[in-house]
Formats: C-alpha cells, structure tokens, sequence
C-alpha cells in the first residue's frame, strides 16, 4: 500500500503546514490504529512533496547563481 499523493498545487508551506497537523494528530496519541496509519501515509506523502519543492528551488537558485556558461560562481 503506497502513501497517498497530495494535491499536486499545494504549494510548500501548505504542504508543511498539513504534515504538521497530522503529526499533532498522531502524537497526541489518541487516534485508533487504522487513523494513525492513514495520517503517517498521508504524511509520508507531505514530506516528499516538501522534499520535491525544496529540491526543485535548489536547482532554480543554482540556475540563478551560475554564469551564463552553466558555471557555478567561485566561492
């Protein structure tokens, strides 16, 4: 069973901000085991669309920062 894809627009910080609400969810502790396990699915979900937007605004900034020959600037 492979964890849930969150909406494809959801930007980062709404992405963040709903893996934050189930980790509340499940660290409060009182949620029956088959709601625990959908929450860390859809969390696991939430945290590689993070990953995704963090990674894709790293080679922007790295697109950004080089010279026009792809170069990375020295320092």
């Amino acid at each position: 069973m492979s964890a849930p894809e969150p909406e494809p627009a959801l930007s980062f910080e709404d992405a963040l901000r709903q893996l934050e609400e189930r980790v509340r969810e499940l660290e409060r502790g009182e949620v029956p085991l088959e709601r625990a396990l959908a929450l860390y699915e859809e969390g696991v979900g939430l945290v590689r669309a993070c990953h995704e937007r963090l990674d894709a605004a790293d080679k922007r900034i790295v697109e950004l920062s080089s010279d026009p020959a792809g170069r990375a600037p020295a320092g």
